[in-house]
């Protein structure tokens, strides 16, 4: 009997998965997270999920980890120095960027433009010089290479990023600076664009490169640490970390390119709702996972998640493939506060994370939070976690009541309202950039909601974006872990062109992918994959004649196979997406800038568990009543445990329904139908959903 443990965490709680392949049980555990060291709450929340399944750590066969360490060393500032080679004429790459000022009219005027990751002072220009098409213009001059890399030791950077002009086309003059380098600087990590990104922009090429060497120290000493202590504790098995786009790579791999793992955290989550929502029959929704310091949303259309070719963390954006999710400062810890010069309530994005945390933790907080709006409405009940954190209603009340005295409202509940009725608004906005700024109509998709306090507020999103019927995935707490323990290895493998199709034949283009994809199996079969067991899918990055942007379009390999249709086949994808995105095609020659090959491993065998039929009944789940604050009035909701909830049976709002890990919330004027596979489906009442 073997396990796969998924582990996820998350600026307030560690989440983990332990997950029986032979039988799908599954054993829970949230603990919270040790931002100062998160392999100490992994290790804790490890150690309690065994012990809630009475098996020994050694039993472990897989480590699946999704890690914010790379996203938190970015936004906190506390990536590595980083030293950059440049080619000669080059140096302020970084500090010239992109001519895009984010904001309206004006935006200049007090937009604070971000520091480069790679500061200017420890920024070299080397002589050596490649052409667009891969040719040499000048030698690279070795002499001048070492002394600027001494100059570089002697400034005590910790990170070097190499980006020279037109690497992508030909790397050999990166790679000879690497191999400097390490004569040079022994003991520095070496990042080099045609390995981290070899594709044309060299802006974006550059500042992808200086983010990879930035955390990499970092993330490398993190999965060290956890790996050592895993061994150490008793865990043999196979350690991946989650990649920004929902794959997994192995520790070594993640170690080596970290910036593929900026958006780690968010892509588990966005995995496990989509091995919820096949099991409950909804191929297309969004998803909606709130937790204690944010919000991340994303779209899913035919069980395939929406993939981006850019990942935004705060300030920085890089090039890196990933789930297109957005991100809000919206979660249980949010702050609620009133600007002395509006007078105007806010919620967020400032959070109390898991120290001090909300008040109701009464762990030293003292400020508002949408926690402590909950608890004060009652949609909370008093112990999270599985008893861990039991809450403080006097102290939330407390909190709560500095908004009601500061906005002039007359109760404690009417202001918690206000808290909740405004983050609500402020996530319905991220939903919107991934579906009616996508071309998407939210009411043609389901809503997924999981999170600490995603199934919370779930029912209220329905409400507002008609995405229904909202799903509340089984174990909604740790989801993300889910979504880590059940996906699988991948590796992709690029190459840019920039050439118009009246230059390209189908044979070229099938001779490109079948090198491309020999290449991403590669990292798979060096992970032990069965070249039988992968599978290749392919992308390309198109664009009319004369554009300065590209669209990326799935590439379907197999219309290459006769030589004739290929090219049309991608021309005709490549009109519909601009047609979608933009509402006209032009009359314009097509160029395809990037192919790309992803090599998939075989999903894990898990097995979903099934819940046996117990009719619309629910009473022998309900524990109790209590009083809640809805809809500007009281009323008295029925409170159910989830764990004795049957298949079939119908929970109609108001109710609370309670679990370890998370609280559901059912308005009045809607009901949640328990399917087989654990979900609840939350619908209105007059506009029930079709059964599955």
């Amino acid at each position: 009997m073997t396990y796969r443990l998924g582990v996820d965490v998350g600026g307030t709680f560690t989440d983990i998965l332990l997950i029986d392949e032979a039988t799908g049980d599954t054993y829970r555990a949230k603990t919270s997270s040790t931002p100062d060291d998160q392999s100490v709450g992994v290790l804790r929340g490890i150690e309690r999920a065994c012990a809630e399944a009475g098996v020994s750590m050694s039993d472990i066969a897989e480590v699946f980890h999704g890690t914010t360490v790379a996203t938190n060393a970015i936004l906190e500032g506390k990536g590595a120095r980083v030293g950059l080679v440049t080619t000669e004429g080059f140096r302020q790459v970084l500090q010239i960027a992109r001519s895009f000022v984010p904001g309206g009219l004006a935006g200049w005027i007090i937009w604070p433009k971000p520091e480069p990751l790679a500061a200017l002072e420890d920024t070299v220009e080397v002589r050596g010089r490649i052409a667009a098409d891969g040719s040499v213009v000048t030698d690279l001059d070795e002499t001048d290479v070492r002394a600027k890399l001494a100059m570089l030791k002697g400034a005590g950077i910790e990170a070097l990023s190499v980006s020279l002009i037109n690497s992508y086309a030909n790397p050999d003059h990166e790679r000879r600076v690497g191999e400097l380098a390490a004569e040079v600087l022994p003991d520095v990590p070496v990042s080099l664009s045609s390995s981290v990104l070899p594709e044309l922009r060299e802006y974006e090429r550059t500042v992808t490169t200086v983010a990879n060497a930035a955390v990499q120290p970092q993330v490398a000493r993190y999965v060290a640490n956890l790996a050592g202590q895993l061994r150490e504790s008793g865990v043999d098995g196979r350690l991946c970390i989650l990649r920004s786009d929902g794959g997994l790579v192995s520790a070594d791999v993640a170690a080596d390119n970290p910036v593929n793992l900026l958006l780690s955290g968010p892509a588990g989550g966005v995995t496990g709702a989509t091995w919820v929502a096949e099991q409950a029959g909804y191929p297309d929704f969004l998803t909606f996972d709130m937790g204690g310091t944010s919000t991340d949303v994303a779209l899913v259309q035919g069980l395939t998640p929406r993939v981006g070719r850019e990942t935004v963390v705060g300030d920085l954006t890089v090039r890196a493939t990933s789930v297109d999710v957005r991100t809000v400062g919206a979660g249980g810890g949010s702050i609620a506060h009133v600007p002395p010069l509006t007078q105007a309530l806010r919620v967020g994005p400032q959070s109390a994370g898991a120290a001090p945390g909300p008040a109701a933790y009464a762990a030293g907080g003292t400020a508002p939070t949408v926690t402590d709006a909950n608890v004060v409405l009652g949609h909370l009940p008093t112990d999270l976690a599985g008893g861990e954190i039991t809450l403080d209603r006097a102290a939330a009340r407390a909190a709560v009541k500095s908004i009601a005295d500061a906005t002039g409202l007359d109760s404690v509940e009417a202001a918690a309202a206000g808290i909740v009725d405004i983050v609500n608004e402020n996530m319905f906005g991220a939903l919107r950039l991934v579906s009616v700024q996508q071309g998407f109509d939210p009411r043609d998709f389901a809503l997924v909601a999981f999170g600490g306090a995603g199934p919370l507020h779930a029912n209220a999103l329905g409400r507002l974006t008609g995405s229904w019927p909202v799903i509340i995935p089984p174990s909604p707490g740790v989801l993300c872990a889910y979504g880590d323990a059940t996906t699988n290895l991948r590796d992709e493998a690029v190459r840019t062109l920039v050439r118009r199709f009246g230059e390209l034949t189908d044979a070229s283009v099938r001779d490109l992918l079948t090198e491309l994809a020999d290449k991403a199996r590669a990292t798979l079969s060096e992970q032990g994959v069965a070249v039988e067991d992968q599978r290749v899918v392919y992308a390309a990055d198109l664009r009319y004649h004369g554009q300065g942007f590209e669209i990326p379009v799935p590439l379907d390999a197999d219309s290459f196979g006769d030589g004739t249709t290929g090219l049309a086949a991608l021309r005709a994808a490549f009109d519909a997406e601009h047609q979608r995105l933009f509402s006209f095609v032009l009359d314009a020659e097509h160029e395809l800038v990037t192919v790309r090959a992803t090599a998939h491993g075989p999903r894990p065998q898990v097995s979903a568990a099934r819940l046996t039929g117990g009719g619309p009944d629910a009473s022998h789940a309900r524990s109790g009543a209590t009083a809640i604050w809805v809809d500007g009035a009281e009323a008295e909701a029925g409170v159910y445990d989830r764990a004795l909830l049957r298949a079939g049976n119908v929970v109609t709002g108001p109710a609370i329904v309670t679990e370890m890990d998370s609280t559901t919330l059912v308005l009045p004027w809607h009901a949640a139908t328990v399917h087989p596979s654990g979900c609840l489906l939350i619908n209105p009442v007059d506009h029930p959903g079709e059964e599955n």
